[in-house]
């Protein structure tokens, strides 16, 4: 499903043979669009990675599928940047090099806003970033297409509930490595509700302990602890503190992803999460439905879940602005960017639309664990 490095290279080669950069499976094979995709498929998000990807190859499956093979074919390229922003920003250019039409399903904020640069040079669309990063939500960014909520709305959400239940005596844990932009939104998220941080933490997500940071929060004596962190510190953290009998509450961003819902059910241990989907095990809602049935269609390796789903839509709403510009005319380069902005999509239980706005979505829920490890709400 996924093509190595090498494959990957080889296609590249063949693309430049065909246009180079002027968007050749458009001019020359217009029934194949391929789309390209740096993500963490190793290292310690690669389940992220992996899940995000089999996301989008299940709605592109799906979309290939349609009207019985006389429609285009759908195609991702997909390489390896282990979570490493500076290989996410390399293998953008690689990928922008070998011709596809558009860079989707991103798995690293930071190397998202280390690719602005040469996504505005070349007017290649990203689509879907599966990041709430918010260095690749200003006005400048175009052709940036963010289909999910940014941190921005769920520090939001998170922070006032919070405050409605009386917490005061709030910690945050977030990244050292975190852009301003993210680490601005959370401090303005905090403000806006006149919330001050009783204790503010940055770690390292690479690190192997993160026991003195979770000694830390204890000593405090916080009412609840807010995490703006991929799931490895989150989940250290929680069952350090869990097993000193902390009394309060945590709260994480989806940036924990479906690696840290599923951690913290094994352990049976209690968080309130932000999603930026429906919830996975909502079935009667249409687009979780037809995610989990085109996941099993492909025989993916990745479960349904909360970063599969994501991924899912950015690939459902990468076909629609295909389909769309193909209704309109044609796939050229300016008429497929106009699709996605003019797009306007219900895919059951999430909608998207880009019209006015790079921002596809606002959608952000709360997902509650109880002290049994049972999805309560």
């Amino acid at each position: 499903m996924t093509m190595n490095r090498r494959n990957l290279m080889l296609g590249a080669a063949s693309a430049a043979g065909l246009g180079g950069l002027a968007f050749p499976v458009f001019a020359n094979t217009p029934q194949v669009i391929k789309f390209g995709q740096s993500a963490s498929l190793t290292g310690g998000q690669s389940e992220y990675g992996k899940n995000v990807r089999d996301g989008i190859l299940a709605a592109f499956a799906a979309a290939s599928r349609a009207d019985n093979g006389n429609g285009p074919r759908f195609e991702l390229l997909t390489m390896d940047d282990g979570g490493v922003k500076d290989r996410c920003a390399k293998n953008v250019v690689t990928l922008i090099d070998s011709g596809v039409s558009a860079v989707v399903g991103l798995t690293s904020g930071a190397g998202a806003e280390a690719c602005m640069q040469v996504v505005q040079e070349s007017q290649v669309p990203l689509i879907g970033t599966a990041s709430g990063n918010m260095g690749i939500r200003q006005a400048k960014t175009q052709p940036v297409f963010n289909v999910r909520a940014g941190y921005d709305l769920e520090y939001r959400r998170m922070v006032n509930y919070a405050r409605d239940f009386g917490m005061s005596r709030l910690g945050v844990v977030y990244l050292k490595d975190t852009s301003k932009a993210n680490m601005d939104a959370l401090t303005q998220s905090l403000a806006q509700l006149s919330v001050a941080p009783k204790e503010s933490i940055g770690v390292d997500r690479n690190d192997k302990s993160f026991d003195t940071v979770a000694d830390a929060l204890l000593a405090a004596k916080l009412d609840c602890v807010l995490f703006a962190t991929n799931s490895a510190p989150a989940a250290a953290i929680i069952d350090r503190m869990m097993a000193s009998r902390y009394p309060g509450l945590f709260y994480a961003s989806s940036f924990g992803g479906q690696s840290l819902l599923d951690t913290l059910i094994e352990r049976k241990q209690s968080c309130i999460m932000s999603a930026v989907v429906p919830r996975p095990s909502a079935s009667r809602v249409s687009v979780v439905s037809r995610c989990a049935q085109d996941l099993a269609a492909i025989g993916a390796e990745s479960k349904m879940g909360i970063t599969t789903l994501e991924g899912y839509i950015a690939g459902r709403t990468a076909v629609e602005a295909v389909r769309s510009a193909m209704g309109r005319g044609g796939l050229g380069k300016g008429r497929f960017k106009e699709s996605l902005a003019g797009l306007r999509a219900d895919f059951g239980g999430y909608k998207v639309d880009f019209s006015g706005t790079m921002q596809g979505s606002q959608y952000v829920d709360l997902i509650a664990i109880d002290r049994f490890g049972r999805l309560v709400g």
